[in-house]
Protein backbone atom coordinates (compact mmCIF):
# COMPACT_ATOMS: atom_id res chain seq x y z
CA UNK A 1 0.00 0.00 0.00
CA UNK A 2 1.27 3.26 -0.91
CA UNK A 3 2.08 6.21 1.50
CA UNK A 4 1.70 9.67 1.40
CA UNK A 5 4.50 11.68 2.98
CA UNK A 6 3.96 15.41 3.13
CA UNK A 7 6.91 17.99 3.84
CA UNK A 8 5.72 21.14 5.09
CA UNK A 9 7.67 23.89 4.76
CA UNK A 10 10.99 22.53 3.35
CA UNK A 11 13.87 23.91 5.33
CA UNK A 12 16.97 25.58 3.70
CA UNK A 13 15.36 27.51 1.04
CA UNK A 14 13.79 30.79 0.18
CA UNK A 15 10.20 30.81 0.57
CA UNK A 16 7.80 28.53 1.48
CA UNK A 17 7.38 25.36 0.14
CA UNK A 18 5.73 21.78 0.42
CA UNK A 19 6.21 18.89 -1.17
CA UNK A 20 3.90 16.01 -1.34
CA UNK A 21 5.08 12.40 -2.10
CA UNK A 22 3.20 9.08 -2.48
CA UNK A 23 5.94 5.77 -1.40
CA UNK A 24 5.53 2.76 -2.22
CA UNK A 25 7.95 -0.42 -1.37
CA UNK A 26 10.65 2.38 -0.80
CA UNK A 27 10.12 4.24 -3.64
CA UNK A 28 8.20 7.78 -4.18
CA UNK A 29 5.95 6.97 -7.32
CA UNK A 30 4.23 10.13 -7.32
CA UNK A 31 5.00 13.83 -6.15
CA UNK A 32 3.05 16.84 -5.59
CA UNK A 33 4.88 20.57 -5.18
CA UNK A 34 3.09 23.34 -3.68
CA UNK A 35 4.26 27.06 -2.94
CA UNK A 36 2.71 28.35 -0.09
CA UNK A 37 3.19 31.76 -0.44
CA UNK A 38 1.15 34.71 -2.81
CA UNK A 39 3.47 37.46 -3.63
CA UNK A 40 1.39 39.74 -6.19
CA UNK A 41 4.52 42.11 -6.97
CA UNK A 42 2.48 42.29 -10.89
CA UNK A 43 -0.54 44.07 -9.30
CA UNK A 44 1.61 46.15 -7.40
CA UNK A 45 3.48 46.81 -10.09
CA UNK A 46 -0.13 48.35 -11.92
CA UNK A 47 -0.05 51.99 -12.91
CA UNK A 48 3.32 52.91 -11.98
CA UNK A 49 6.34 54.75 -13.44
CA UNK A 50 8.01 51.71 -15.89
CA UNK A 51 11.89 53.46 -14.68
CA UNK A 52 10.71 52.30 -11.06
CA UNK A 53 10.01 48.59 -11.61
CA UNK A 54 13.32 47.07 -10.88
CA UNK A 55 13.37 48.64 -7.67
CA UNK A 56 10.20 46.54 -6.69
CA UNK A 57 10.81 43.51 -8.37
CA UNK A 58 14.28 43.27 -6.41
CA UNK A 59 12.27 42.81 -3.28
CA UNK A 60 11.01 39.14 -4.64
CA UNK A 61 13.78 37.81 -3.49
CA UNK A 62 16.30 38.89 -0.37
CA UNK A 63 18.94 36.49 -1.83
CA UNK A 64 18.98 36.95 -5.81
CA UNK A 65 18.02 40.69 -5.32
CA UNK A 66 20.12 42.02 -8.61
CA UNK A 67 18.68 39.23 -10.89
CA UNK A 68 14.99 40.97 -10.92
CA UNK A 69 16.10 44.53 -10.95
CA UNK A 70 18.21 43.37 -14.04
CA UNK A 71 15.68 41.36 -15.48
CA UNK A 72 13.49 44.21 -15.17
CA UNK A 73 15.96 46.71 -16.76
CA UNK A 74 15.86 44.66 -19.91
CA UNK A 75 12.69 44.40 -20.11
CA UNK A 76 12.16 48.16 -19.60
CA UNK A 77 15.06 48.81 -22.47
CA UNK A 78 13.58 46.55 -24.66
CA UNK A 79 10.01 48.28 -24.33
CA UNK A 80 12.01 51.80 -25.19
CA UNK A 81 14.30 50.67 -27.20
CA UNK A 82 17.45 51.89 -25.46
CA UNK A 83 21.22 49.72 -25.37
CA UNK A 84 23.14 50.54 -22.73
CA UNK A 85 27.24 51.30 -23.43
CA UNK A 86 29.27 48.60 -22.94
CA UNK A 87 30.82 49.61 -20.16
CA UNK A 88 27.12 49.34 -18.60
CA UNK A 89 27.08 45.78 -20.14
CA UNK A 90 30.71 44.56 -18.23
CA UNK A 91 29.40 45.95 -15.25
CA UNK A 92 26.19 43.88 -14.93
CA UNK A 93 27.99 40.85 -16.28
CA UNK A 94 30.44 41.46 -13.33
CA UNK A 95 27.45 41.84 -10.72
CA UNK A 96 25.58 39.02 -12.37
CA UNK A 97 28.79 36.90 -11.66
CA UNK A 98 29.23 38.00 -8.32
CA UNK A 99 25.35 37.15 -7.80
CA UNK A 100 25.82 33.30 -9.39
CA UNK A 101 29.36 33.27 -7.31
CA UNK A 102 27.78 34.51 -4.12
CA UNK A 103 24.61 31.84 -4.16
CA UNK A 104 25.98 28.76 -5.72
CA UNK A 105 28.62 29.15 -2.48
CA UNK A 106 26.01 29.49 -0.09
CA UNK A 107 23.68 26.82 -1.62
CA UNK A 108 26.12 23.82 -1.62
CA UNK A 109 27.60 24.54 1.92
CA UNK A 110 24.84 25.87 3.94
CA UNK A 111 21.47 24.48 1.86
CA UNK A 112 22.63 21.82 0.38
CA UNK A 113 25.55 19.83 1.99
CA UNK A 114 23.88 18.87 5.08
CA UNK A 115 21.63 16.69 2.90
CA UNK A 116 25.02 14.66 2.60
CA UNK A 117 27.53 15.12 5.26
CA UNK A 118 26.80 14.53 8.77
CA UNK A 119 27.84 17.10 11.15
CA UNK A 120 27.81 14.56 14.10
CA UNK A 121 29.85 12.08 12.83
CA UNK A 122 32.85 14.54 12.68
CA UNK A 123 32.96 14.06 16.21
CA UNK A 124 34.57 10.47 16.04
CA UNK A 125 37.12 11.56 13.37
CA UNK A 126 40.78 11.50 13.55
CA UNK A 127 42.02 15.24 12.77
CA UNK A 128 45.43 13.65 11.49
CA UNK A 129 43.79 11.06 9.09
CA UNK A 130 41.53 14.23 8.12
CA UNK A 131 44.18 16.34 7.47
CA UNK A 132 46.04 13.64 5.37
CA UNK A 133 42.82 13.46 3.30
CA UNK A 134 42.65 17.02 2.71
CA UNK A 135 45.93 18.03 1.36
CA UNK A 136 45.31 14.79 -1.21
CA UNK A 137 41.89 16.55 -2.14
CA UNK A 138 43.55 20.20 -2.58
CA UNK A 139 45.73 22.64 -2.00
CA UNK A 140 43.82 24.82 0.41
CA UNK A 141 44.99 26.27 3.86
CA UNK A 142 44.07 25.65 7.24
CA UNK A 143 44.11 21.98 6.51
CA UNK A 144 46.63 20.79 9.75
CA UNK A 145 45.62 18.22 11.81
CA UNK A 146 45.77 21.36 14.66
CA UNK A 147 43.10 22.62 12.33
CA UNK A 148 40.94 19.90 11.97
CA UNK A 149 40.60 19.20 15.81
CA UNK A 150 40.31 23.17 16.60
CA UNK A 151 36.63 22.65 14.37
CA UNK A 152 35.94 19.19 16.05
CA UNK A 153 36.20 20.85 19.82
CA UNK A 154 34.01 23.69 18.38
CA UNK A 155 31.48 20.85 17.50
CA UNK A 156 31.67 19.18 20.86
CA UNK A 157 31.09 22.23 22.69
CA UNK A 158 27.58 22.50 20.80
CA UNK A 159 26.63 18.97 21.48
CA UNK A 160 28.11 19.08 25.29
CA UNK A 161 25.98 22.26 25.67
CA UNK A 162 22.64 20.44 24.90
CA UNK A 163 22.94 22.47 21.37
CA UNK A 164 23.71 22.30 17.86
CA UNK A 165 22.81 25.57 17.45
CA UNK A 166 22.44 25.91 13.32
CA UNK A 167 22.47 21.82 13.29
CA UNK A 168 19.76 21.42 15.43
CA UNK A 169 17.12 18.96 14.27
CA UNK A 170 19.18 17.26 11.43
CA UNK A 171 18.98 13.72 10.06
CA UNK A 172 22.32 12.58 12.41
CA UNK A 173 23.19 9.04 11.77
CA UNK A 174 20.63 8.21 9.08
CA UNK A 175 21.64 5.33 7.13
CA UNK A 176 21.57 7.61 3.77
CA UNK A 177 24.76 9.68 5.00
CA UNK A 178 28.02 7.08 3.57
CA UNK A 179 30.87 9.98 4.26
CA UNK A 180 33.40 8.73 6.44
CA UNK A 181 34.03 10.76 9.77
CA UNK A 182 37.46 12.26 8.51
CA UNK A 183 35.37 13.54 5.26
CA UNK A 184 32.27 14.65 7.25
CA UNK A 185 34.75 16.64 9.34
CA UNK A 186 36.80 18.30 6.32
CA UNK A 187 33.32 19.67 4.89
CA UNK A 188 31.96 20.55 8.33
CA UNK A 189 35.46 22.79 8.23
CA UNK A 190 35.08 24.28 4.91
CA UNK A 191 31.40 24.87 6.03
CA UNK A 192 32.16 27.53 8.66
CA UNK A 193 34.90 28.86 6.13
CA UNK A 194 32.90 29.56 3.43
CA UNK A 195 30.81 31.74 6.14
CA UNK A 196 33.19 33.72 6.33
CA UNK A 197 34.37 33.11 2.53
CA UNK A 198 30.22 34.39 1.29
CA UNK A 199 30.60 37.43 3.24
CA UNK A 200 33.57 38.66 1.55
CA UNK A 201 31.96 37.71 -2.12
CA UNK A 202 28.81 39.62 -1.27
CA UNK A 203 31.33 42.51 -0.97
CA UNK A 204 32.18 42.88 -4.49
CA UNK A 205 28.04 43.89 -5.11
CA UNK A 206 28.91 46.85 -3.11
CA UNK A 207 31.51 48.21 -4.82
CA UNK A 208 29.80 48.45 -8.19
CA UNK A 209 26.19 48.25 -6.86
CA UNK A 210 26.62 50.51 -3.46
CA UNK A 211 24.91 47.77 -1.33
CA UNK A 212 24.20 44.20 -1.04
CA UNK A 213 21.53 43.14 -1.08
CA UNK A 214 18.88 45.03 -3.03
CA UNK A 215 21.94 47.00 -5.37
CA UNK A 216 21.38 50.67 -6.10
CA UNK A 217 23.00 51.08 -9.60
CA UNK A 218 20.37 50.45 -12.12
CA UNK A 219 19.31 52.57 -14.53
CA UNK A 220 17.16 51.91 -17.80
CA UNK A 221 19.85 52.98 -20.42
CA UNK A 222 22.86 51.93 -18.00
CA UNK A 223 24.21 52.15 -15.07
CA UNK A 224 24.83 54.61 -12.24
CA UNK A 225 28.18 54.08 -10.83
CA UNK A 226 30.28 55.74 -13.18
CA UNK A 227 32.58 57.81 -9.80
CA UNK A 228 33.55 54.02 -8.80
CA UNK A 229 34.84 53.45 -12.38
CA UNK A 230 38.55 54.51 -10.76
CA UNK A 231 41.59 52.24 -9.58
CA UNK A 232 40.83 51.87 -6.55
CA UNK A 233 37.82 50.63 -6.55
CA UNK A 234 38.43 48.14 -9.81
CA UNK A 235 41.75 47.03 -7.44
CA UNK A 236 39.02 46.37 -4.55
CA UNK A 237 36.98 44.57 -6.16
CA UNK A 238 39.69 42.77 -8.62
CA UNK A 239 41.10 41.33 -5.18
CA UNK A 240 37.78 40.62 -3.69
CA UNK A 241 37.40 38.36 -7.00
CA UNK A 242 41.17 36.82 -6.84
CA UNK A 243 39.90 35.48 -3.05
CA UNK A 244 36.55 34.59 -4.36
CA UNK A 245 38.30 32.26 -7.24
CA UNK A 246 40.67 30.98 -4.94
CA UNK A 247 38.20 29.07 -2.74
CA UNK A 248 36.15 28.04 -5.63
CA UNK A 249 39.05 26.67 -7.15
CA UNK A 250 40.63 24.90 -3.89
CA UNK A 251 38.04 24.54 -1.36
CA UNK A 252 34.78 24.36 -3.29
CA UNK A 253 34.74 22.28 -6.59
CA UNK A 254 37.36 19.58 -5.33
CA UNK A 255 34.93 19.29 -1.81
CA UNK A 256 32.32 18.80 -4.34
CA UNK A 257 33.70 16.18 -6.70
CA UNK A 258 35.28 14.15 -3.03
CA UNK A 259 31.86 14.08 -1.51
CA UNK A 260 30.31 12.86 -4.80
CA UNK A 261 32.93 10.00 -5.17
CA UNK A 262 30.46 8.54 -2.17
CA UNK A 263 27.36 9.06 -3.66
CA UNK A 264 27.74 7.95 -7.24
CA UNK A 265 24.18 6.37 -7.00
CA UNK A 266 22.85 9.61 -6.69
CA UNK A 267 23.90 9.63 -10.55
CA UNK A 268 20.80 7.92 -11.08
CA UNK A 269 18.34 9.52 -9.02
CA UNK A 270 16.24 13.01 -9.41
CA UNK A 271 17.06 13.23 -13.07
CA UNK A 272 14.35 15.12 -15.38
CA UNK A 273 13.70 14.92 -19.23
CA UNK A 274 13.84 18.55 -20.64
CA UNK A 275 16.17 21.74 -20.00
CA UNK A 276 15.97 25.16 -20.86
CA UNK A 277 18.14 28.34 -20.99
CA UNK A 278 18.03 31.58 -21.74
CA UNK A 279 21.88 32.24 -21.78
CA UNK A 280 23.59 34.99 -20.08
CA UNK A 281 26.55 37.23 -20.11
CA UNK A 282 26.22 39.58 -23.33
CA UNK A 283 29.54 40.08 -24.94
CA UNK A 284 27.68 42.29 -27.28
CA UNK A 285 24.67 43.69 -28.75
CA UNK A 286 23.45 40.92 -30.34
CA UNK A 287 21.75 38.75 -28.12
CA UNK A 288 21.62 35.51 -28.01
CA UNK A 289 24.57 35.40 -30.20
CA UNK A 290 27.35 37.10 -28.08
CA UNK A 291 26.05 35.06 -24.92
CA UNK A 292 28.59 33.71 -23.27
CA UNK A 293 27.19 30.88 -21.81
CA UNK A 294 24.18 30.06 -24.79
CA UNK A 295 20.48 29.51 -25.14
CA UNK A 296 19.00 26.78 -26.29
CA UNK A 297 16.56 24.10 -25.22
CA UNK A 298 17.24 19.96 -24.99
CA UNK A 299 14.09 17.68 -25.24
CA UNK A 300 14.14 13.85 -23.99
CA UNK A 301 17.95 13.96 -22.54
CA UNK A 302 19.55 14.14 -25.79
CA UNK A 303 22.58 16.05 -25.17
CA UNK A 304 23.67 16.00 -28.66
CA UNK A 305 21.16 18.11 -30.11
CA UNK A 306 20.13 21.82 -28.91
CA UNK A 307 17.49 23.68 -30.14
CA UNK A 308 16.99 27.70 -30.62
CA UNK A 309 14.61 29.06 -28.41
CA UNK A 310 11.88 30.33 -29.50
CA UNK A 311 9.77 32.53 -26.42
CA UNK A 312 6.84 33.23 -27.99
CA UNK A 313 6.23 29.37 -27.55
CA UNK A 314 6.14 29.86 -23.33
CA UNK A 315 3.33 29.71 -21.92
CA UNK A 316 1.53 29.40 -18.66
CA UNK A 317 -1.01 26.93 -16.93
CA UNK A 318 -3.19 27.36 -13.95
CA UNK A 319 -5.80 24.65 -14.07
CA UNK A 320 -4.04 23.58 -10.92
CA UNK A 321 -2.58 26.63 -9.35
CA UNK A 322 -4.90 29.28 -7.56
CA UNK A 323 -6.06 31.90 -10.34
CA UNK A 324 -9.10 32.60 -11.51
CA UNK A 325 -8.52 31.19 -15.43
CA UNK A 326 -8.10 28.07 -17.08
CA UNK A 327 -6.39 28.93 -20.53
CA UNK A 328 -2.74 28.89 -21.03
CA UNK A 329 -1.34 32.36 -21.71
CA UNK A 330 1.68 33.60 -23.01
CA UNK A 331 3.49 36.09 -20.61
CA UNK A 332 3.37 38.78 -22.56
CA UNK A 333 -0.77 38.36 -22.09
CA UNK A 334 -0.55 36.93 -18.61
CA UNK A 335 -3.07 37.54 -15.88
CA UNK A 336 -2.16 37.44 -12.48
CA UNK A 337 -5.85 37.35 -10.76
CA UNK A 338 -5.39 35.07 -7.43
CA UNK A 339 -8.71 32.59 -6.33
CA UNK A 340 -7.74 30.91 -3.35
CA UNK A 341 -9.61 27.64 -2.42
CA UNK A 342 -8.33 24.58 -0.35
CA UNK A 343 -5.22 22.70 -1.10
CA UNK A 344 -6.41 19.91 -3.18
CA UNK A 345 -3.26 17.68 -5.70
CA UNK A 346 -6.48 16.70 -7.70
CA UNK A 347 -7.45 20.40 -8.05
CA UNK A 348 -6.12 23.47 -7.02
CA UNK A 349 -2.35 22.92 -4.84
CA UNK A 350 -0.26 25.80 -5.63
CA UNK A 351 0.37 29.73 -5.75
CA UNK A 352 2.99 28.84 -8.38
CA UNK A 353 1.61 28.46 -12.20
CA UNK A 354 3.21 25.80 -14.45
CA UNK A 355 5.13 27.09 -17.05
CA UNK A 356 5.60 25.42 -20.07
CA UNK A 357 7.94 25.10 -22.97
CA UNK A 358 6.43 23.84 -26.42
CA UNK A 359 3.91 21.88 -24.07
CA UNK A 360 6.66 20.56 -21.89
CA UNK A 361 7.66 21.30 -18.65
CA UNK A 362 11.45 22.42 -18.50
CA UNK A 363 14.33 22.55 -15.60
CA UNK A 364 16.14 25.33 -15.60
CA UNK A 365 19.41 26.43 -13.64
CA UNK A 366 22.95 25.44 -13.13
CA UNK A 367 22.44 21.93 -14.40
CA UNK A 368 20.26 22.91 -17.83
CA UNK A 369 23.26 26.05 -19.01
CA UNK A 370 25.80 23.19 -18.58
CA UNK A 371 23.83 20.96 -20.51
CA UNK A 372 23.02 23.60 -22.82
CA UNK A 373 26.41 24.68 -23.14
CA UNK A 374 28.08 21.50 -23.74
CA UNK A 375 25.72 20.21 -26.53
CA UNK A 376 26.75 23.78 -28.21
CA UNK A 377 30.72 22.56 -27.75
CA UNK A 378 31.02 25.47 -24.94
CA UNK A 379 34.69 24.54 -24.89
CA UNK A 380 35.23 25.50 -21.36
CA UNK A 381 32.42 24.07 -20.14
CA UNK A 382 33.13 20.15 -21.74
CA UNK A 383 36.37 20.14 -20.78
CA UNK A 384 35.38 20.71 -16.85
CA UNK A 385 31.89 18.22 -17.43
CA UNK A 386 34.86 16.01 -18.70
CA UNK A 387 37.12 16.12 -16.45
CA UNK A 388 34.60 15.78 -13.59
CA UNK A 389 33.34 12.24 -15.16
CA UNK A 390 36.08 11.17 -15.60
CA UNK A 391 37.42 12.05 -11.89
CA UNK A 392 33.69 10.22 -10.97
CA UNK A 393 34.42 7.26 -13.50
CA UNK A 394 30.87 7.59 -14.01
CA UNK A 395 29.37 7.98 -17.63
CA UNK A 396 27.57 11.00 -19.13
CA UNK A 397 24.01 10.17 -18.27
CA UNK A 398 24.65 10.51 -14.79
CA UNK A 399 24.64 14.26 -15.37
CA UNK A 400 20.91 13.89 -15.76
CA UNK A 401 20.32 12.88 -11.67
CA UNK A 402 20.37 14.94 -8.72
CA UNK A 403 24.25 14.40 -8.16
CA UNK A 404 24.78 16.24 -11.85
CA UNK A 405 22.71 18.97 -10.96
CA UNK A 406 24.90 19.70 -7.68
CA UNK A 407 28.02 19.24 -9.56
CA UNK A 408 26.81 21.10 -12.60
CA UNK A 409 26.34 24.23 -10.43
CA UNK A 410 30.08 23.56 -8.87
CA UNK A 411 31.00 23.70 -12.79
CA UNK A 412 29.83 26.47 -13.69
CA UNK A 413 30.63 29.13 -10.98
CA UNK A 414 34.14 28.24 -11.92
CA UNK A 415 33.42 28.38 -15.24
CA UNK A 416 32.15 32.45 -14.85
CA UNK A 417 34.68 33.06 -12.34
CA UNK A 418 37.13 32.07 -14.50
CA UNK A 419 35.75 34.40 -17.32
CA UNK A 420 34.99 37.49 -14.91
CA UNK A 421 38.91 38.33 -15.16
CA UNK A 422 38.03 38.97 -18.88
CA UNK A 423 35.30 41.53 -18.19
CA UNK A 424 37.27 43.02 -15.51
CA UNK A 425 40.29 43.59 -17.89
CA UNK A 426 37.77 44.99 -20.79
CA UNK A 427 36.81 47.53 -18.60
CA UNK A 428 39.97 48.89 -17.91
CA UNK A 429 40.78 48.73 -21.05
CA UNK A 430 37.87 50.84 -22.28
CA UNK A 431 38.75 53.33 -19.25
CA UNK A 432 42.23 53.59 -20.41
CA UNK A 433 41.25 54.71 -24.05
CA UNK A 434 39.15 57.52 -22.49
CA UNK A 435 35.77 55.45 -23.12
CA UNK A 436 33.55 56.44 -19.49
CA UNK A 437 30.33 56.19 -20.90
CA UNK A 438 28.20 54.01 -18.86
CA UNK A 439 24.29 55.39 -19.48
CA UNK A 440 22.26 56.18 -23.09
CA UNK A 441 19.34 58.36 -23.25
CA UNK A 442 15.71 57.65 -24.25
CA UNK A 443 12.51 58.98 -24.31
CA UNK A 444 9.22 56.95 -22.35
CA UNK A 445 6.86 55.92 -25.02
CA UNK A 446 2.96 56.44 -24.72
CA UNK A 447 2.47 52.73 -25.41
CA UNK A 448 5.29 49.88 -26.01
CA UNK A 449 5.67 46.49 -24.88
CA UNK A 450 8.88 44.65 -23.91
CA UNK A 451 10.89 41.38 -22.63
CA UNK A 452 13.65 40.90 -20.31
CA UNK A 453 15.49 37.67 -20.27
CA UNK A 454 17.92 36.71 -17.65
CA UNK A 455 19.83 33.24 -16.74
CA UNK A 456 20.23 33.89 -12.97
CA UNK A 457 21.42 31.33 -10.27
CA UNK A 458 18.58 29.41 -10.11
CA UNK A 459 17.66 29.70 -13.92
CA UNK A 460 15.53 30.94 -16.72
CA UNK A 461 14.27 34.55 -15.55
CA UNK A 462 11.59 36.48 -17.45
CA UNK A 463 10.07 39.58 -16.75
CA UNK A 464 7.21 40.99 -19.48
CA UNK A 465 5.81 45.02 -19.69
CA UNK A 466 3.10 46.30 -21.58
CA UNK A 467 3.37 50.28 -21.08
CA UNK A 468 0.53 52.62 -21.88
CA UNK A 469 0.18 56.11 -20.50
CA UNK A 470 3.76 56.10 -20.13
CA UNK A 471 2.72 53.58 -17.07
CA UNK A 472 3.25 50.12 -16.54
CA UNK A 473 -0.58 48.65 -17.59
CA UNK A 474 0.50 44.86 -17.35
CA UNK A 475 3.59 42.99 -16.08
CA UNK A 476 4.66 39.65 -15.52
CA UNK A 477 7.49 37.62 -13.93
CA UNK A 478 7.96 33.93 -15.07
CA UNK A 479 10.72 32.94 -12.55
CA UNK A 480 13.00 30.25 -12.05
CA UNK A 481 11.24 28.71 -9.36
CA UNK A 482 8.26 28.96 -11.00
CA UNK A 483 9.27 26.48 -13.98
CA UNK A 484 11.29 24.13 -11.74
CA UNK A 485 8.41 23.97 -8.26
CA UNK A 486 5.39 24.62 -10.48
CA UNK A 487 2.60 22.05 -10.26
CA UNK A 488 1.25 20.33 -13.53
CA UNK A 489 -0.06 21.59 -16.25
CA UNK A 490 -3.82 21.64 -18.09
CA UNK A 491 -2.24 18.54 -19.89
CA UNK A 492 -1.61 16.18 -16.43
CA UNK A 493 2.35 16.65 -16.94
CA UNK A 494 4.08 16.79 -13.44
CA UNK A 495 6.42 19.88 -13.09
CA UNK A 496 10.18 19.34 -13.17
CA UNK A 497 10.63 18.62 -9.13
CA UNK A 498 7.37 16.48 -9.28
CA UNK A 499 9.05 14.04 -12.18
CA UNK A 500 12.63 14.61 -10.52
CA UNK A 501 11.33 12.87 -7.43
CA UNK A 502 9.52 9.85 -8.52
CA UNK A 503 11.53 6.85 -7.98
CA UNK A 504 13.67 8.19 -5.24
CA UNK A 505 14.14 5.68 -2.69
CA UNK A 506 12.92 6.27 0.93
CA UNK A 507 14.76 4.48 3.79
CA UNK A 508 13.05 5.95 6.89
CA UNK A 509 9.50 7.57 5.95
CA UNK A 510 9.66 9.59 9.30
CA UNK A 511 13.16 10.67 8.30
CA UNK A 512 12.95 11.45 4.51
CA UNK A 513 16.62 12.92 3.58
CA UNK A 514 16.27 11.47 0.32
CA UNK A 515 13.66 13.70 -0.59
CA UNK A 516 15.66 16.56 1.07
CA UNK A 517 18.67 16.25 -1.68
CA UNK A 518 16.69 16.39 -5.01
CA UNK A 519 14.76 19.14 -3.70
CA UNK A 520 17.61 21.26 -2.72
CA UNK A 521 19.73 20.02 -5.37
CA UNK A 522 17.02 22.74 -7.51
CA UNK A 523 18.29 25.89 -5.05
CA UNK A 524 14.03 26.35 -4.79
CA UNK A 525 13.39 30.07 -4.19
CA UNK A 526 9.68 29.81 -2.28
CA UNK A 527 10.68 28.64 2.12
CA UNK A 528 10.17 25.27 5.58
CA UNK A 529 9.50 21.75 7.98
CA UNK A 530 8.87 18.56 7.00
CA UNK A 531 5.01 16.75 7.74
CA UNK A 532 4.73 12.94 6.87
CA UNK A 533 1.60 11.52 6.84
CA UNK A 534 0.68 7.40 6.66
CA UNK A 535 -1.95 7.17 5.23
CA UNK A 536 -2.63 3.66 7.00
CA UNK A 537 -2.97 5.29 10.51
CA UNK A 538 -3.59 8.77 9.50
CA UNK A 539 -0.55 9.72 12.04
CA UNK A 540 1.21 12.81 10.88
CA UNK A 541 4.94 13.77 11.90
CA UNK A 542 6.62 16.98 12.06
CA UNK A 543 10.24 17.88 11.41
CA UNK A 544 11.88 21.16 11.82
CA UNK A 545 15.47 20.23 9.45
CA UNK A 546 18.49 22.53 9.90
Amino acid sequence: MAQRIVVDPITRIEGHLRIEVEVANGKVTNAWSSSTLFRGLEIILKGRDPRDAWLFTQRACGVCTYVHGLASIRCVEDAVGVTAPPNARLIRNLLMGVQILHDHLVHFYHLHALDWVDVVSALQADPVKASQIANQVSPAGKSGPSDFKAVQQRLQKFVDSGQLGLFTNGYWGHPAYKLPPEVNLIATAHYLEALRQQARTARMHAVFGAKNPHLQSLVVGGVSCVADLNPDRISEFLYLWKETKDFIDNVYLPDVLAVAGFYKDWGAIGGTSNFLAYGEFPQGEKEPESLFLPRGAIFKRQLGKVDAVDVDKIVEHVKYSWYEGDKALHPSVGETKPAPSKLDTAKEYSWTKAPRYMDEAMEVGPLARVLVAYGRGHEPTRKLVDDALKQLDVPAEALFSTLGRTAGRAIETKIIADAMEGWIMELVENIKRGENRTFASYEMPQEAAGMGLNDVPRGALGHWIEIKGQKIANYQMVVPSTWNLGPRCAAGKPGPVEEALIGTPIADPKRPVEILRTVHSFDPCIACAVHVIDPRTNEVYKFKVA
